[in-house]
């Protein structure tokens, strides 16, 4: 299988959207395959997929969320077990999620988006206890999403305390 290779000179299976489709989901419709932080770009093409179910009552928004990251940990383990990697680095579907959490019951409008794409990939790469933790120790498709999952509910308290404050 052909490989590609990340920043950190680590060389991972390259993926195949023809012969697994599942790949195709959980590479963010292709934006994990981004040679330079493709978790960032996976959150990047979270934003106008939020724009399009933020305008969603929350009951719809929450059913889609929860059930985008309940089907996220099938497609990331699928992922993860068809490329033999465990959370390679272009599986972004958990960014989707995670974003998407962030956003939960905020404003749409750009500032807010803004704030909570900042928010999300602050936690994200941060990893504070205890998404840290769960990064570390969890496996499978649930270990490759909690902790984006986390990151997300972190960055969404964060953002409903300044609302509040604000």
């Amino acid at each position: 299988m052909p490989t590609a290779t990340t920043k950190h000179s680590v060389s991972h299976p390259a993926p195949d959207f023809r012969r697994h489709p599942v790949q195709f989901l959980a590479f963010g419709f292709g934006s994990g395959l981004s040679p330079k932080a493709p978790g960032t770009a996976g959150t990047l093409l979270a934003l106008p997929l939020y724009l399009l179910i933020a305008q969603w009552s929350l009951l719809y928004y929450s059913a889609v969320v929860l059930l985008a990251a309940v089907v996220g940990v099938w497609i990331c383990g699928a992922a993860s077990r068809q490329l033999e990697v465990h959370d390679h680095p272009g599986i972004v579907w958990d960014e989707f999620v995670g974003f998407w959490i962030t956003m939960w019951a905020l404003p749409s409008h750009w500032g807010w988006v803004l704030a909570g794409f900042v928010a999300f990939r602050f936690f994200d790469i941060v990893k504070p206890w205890p998404i840290s933790v769960l990064d570390r120790k969890v496996g499978g498709g649930f270990g490759i999403m909690i902790d984006d999952i986390l990151a997300g509910v972190m960055a969404c308290a964060t953002l409903h305390i300044i609302m509040r404050v604000v």
